[in-house]
């Protein structure tokens, strides 16, 4: 007889810690402080490809996992737009994605990347860096190591509040 008004206790308390949390939208990585997984890339014709040797190339970079499909990543394109044209290195991995209809999202929105790979099955890459859906942007320094997994689209916000500090800290290095 106790033991339903126990749980029911108990179970207010975890959801109460659950909404109070601090930063209830973060999502933790593994990846952050450790090496950049490989990259098992097929390229996307007309595009540069890129490979394990470009993410330690000395330069702090993006990595976007993106998708022609992808409604979010129409979004965030104007925000890696201007990224790019304040010299912000980005290089693109196209997610589960039509070759043709990704050519024509790049043509149609602009392309800010300086290469693109591809991972049409999303089991090649995707995998190995923990991406479960796109967009995703990751933050790597010049030896390779991710500083950020951001999950979701770039927006201002987050582009001022997170990924501007973390690229000025690293750059600085």
């Amino acid at each position: 007889m106790l033991a339903p008004p126990v749980i029911f206790g108990a179970l207010i308390v975890l959801f109460a810690f659950g909404m109070f949390r601090p930063d209830k939208d973060a999502l933790p990585s593994t990846f952050v402080g450790r090496p950049a997984p490989p990259l098992v890339l097929e390229g996307l014709p007309q595009k540069d490809k890129f490979d394990d040797k470009t993410l330690i190339d000395g330069n702090v970079k993006l990595v976007n996992f993106w998708a022609s499909w992808c409604a979010p990543c129409r979004v965030e394109h104007p925000n890696l737009e201007q990224l790019a044209q304040e010299g912000v290195p980005i290089y693109g991995i196209n997610y589960k994605d039509d070759p043709a209809k990704a050519l024509k999202f790049l043509d149609e929105l602009g392309d800010p990347y300086i290469a693109v790979g591809t991972d049409k099955t999303g089991r090649a890459t995707a995998p190995n860096w923990g991406v479960y859906g796109v967009p995703e942007t990751f933050v790597v320094d010049g030896s390779g190591t991710i500083l950020l997994r951001f999950p979701g689209p770039v927006t201002q916000r987050v582009i001022t509040k997170t990924i501007r500090p973390l690229l000025e800290g690293a750059a600085s290095n």
